[in-house]
């Protein structure tokens, strides 16, 4: 027989955690309409409560409509065909390709699910927070893992082994340590760069320097700069790293890879202001497609933040816990 999940680590009111474990298993049609639940006396003794306690739930499930009760013969399930999931999204930071995946998202799952989003800023003891607060109350967790510093690493793990692994969805990026099953929709920060880098050396061929422009404070993972390392050595390239452009002293043949639209237009603009001209003795790459780029006729390597979303939002709905690398790819203009 059906028995709700209950975590003794848990501080929420067992009651409650009653009412929603029962809430997120009809939800996600694990309890089916008609469906007998355990008695009072069954799930007291089970989980050693006091029958007060599971009345209580069992009450306040009743008042919500989900489940009813037929005299001398036990509580049963109400409905559970046309109501709709909820699905929390914890995402790293707000940015306009965070946006992208958020919309693509809601709009493949239309009337089907309501979502919430929480934002961790890089914080794993917040998104401790977060998880604690909310755990029992979303029938799935859709969750940006990107957890700086390092030092914090362990907290953030332990934080998602609280999560069901039939209920975490892991998005933008993969976590190996996570071993777990999951679904999970990724970049492969590291051999994505490397192979959009490759894919792009009949224009990169005329730079004999690569210089990435990589803030240290920007929470950018660090895969990026072992992906354009990777390719400065196989393609016998100069590489060097920068902080940013403020002072950089432009020299022929080189190429820079900018992560952040500030460097971008500071280094456009010295560009226009030399002798040289861009596309021919510098080249420039940023990271990231947006309209404005494209307007402009700027060069990117970027994923495609639009499938990424429609990709978990389908997974999810079809139920489907696999992984699957999200496209990459490089967009040829003008300043390369």
């Amino acid at each position: 027989m059906y028995q709700p999940k209950l975590n003794p680590s848990d501080k929420t009111p067992k009651y409650k955690q009653i009412i929603q474990s029962v809430i997120a298993d009809i939800e996600r049609n694990v309890l089916k309409k008609n469906e007998q639940l355990p008695s009072i006396s069954e799930l007291s003794e089970e989980y050693y409560l006091a029958r007060d306690t599971v009345e209580k739930a069992y009450r306040e499930l009743k008042e919500k409509g989900y489940i009813t009760s037929v005299q001398g013969k036990g509580y049963y399930v109400n409905s559970g065909e046309s109501r709709k999931m909820r699905i929390l999204l914890i995402f790293n930071k707000l940015s306009s390709y965070k946006k992208l995946i958020y919309y693509a998202f809601l709009k493949v799952l239309g009337d089907k699910a309501s979502v919430d989003l929480q934002i961790h800023h890089y914080n794993a003891r917040l998104f401790d927070e977060i998880i604690d607060k909310n755990m029992g109350k979303y029938n799935y967790y859709v969750v940006m893992p990107h957890f700086f510093p390092e030092s914090e690493k362990g907290i953030a793990m332990k934080a998602l082994e609280k999560i069901p692994a039939d209920e975490l969805v892991l998005l933008d990026k993969d976590l190996p340590d996570y071993k777990n099953e999951c679904l999970t929709v990724y970049q492969d920060f590291e051999r994505d760069v490397s192979e959009a880098l490759e894919s792009a050396n009949d224009l990169l061929v005329k730079y004999q320097r690569i210089v990435l422009v990589f803030p240290s404070d920007g929470n950018y993972p660090a895969e990026i700069v072992r992906g354009v390392r990777y390719f400065c050595i196989n393609f016998k390239k100069e590489f060097i790293i920068r902080e940013n452009v403020d002072d950089e002293v432009l020299q022929t043949e080189t190429a820079y890879l900018v992560v952040e639209e500030h460097d971008l237009a500071e280094l456009v603009k010295k560009v226009r202001q030399s002798s040289y001209t861009l596309g021919k003795e510098i080249g420039i790459v940023s990271f990231n497609e947006t309209t404005l780029k494209e307007l402009l006729g700027i060069t990117v390597i970027t994923t495609d933040f639009e499938t990424m979303g429609r990709t978990a939002a389908a997974l999810l709905l079809d139920k489907k816990k696999i992984k699957v690398k999200n496209p990459f790819y490089m967009i040829r203009r003008e300043t390369l």
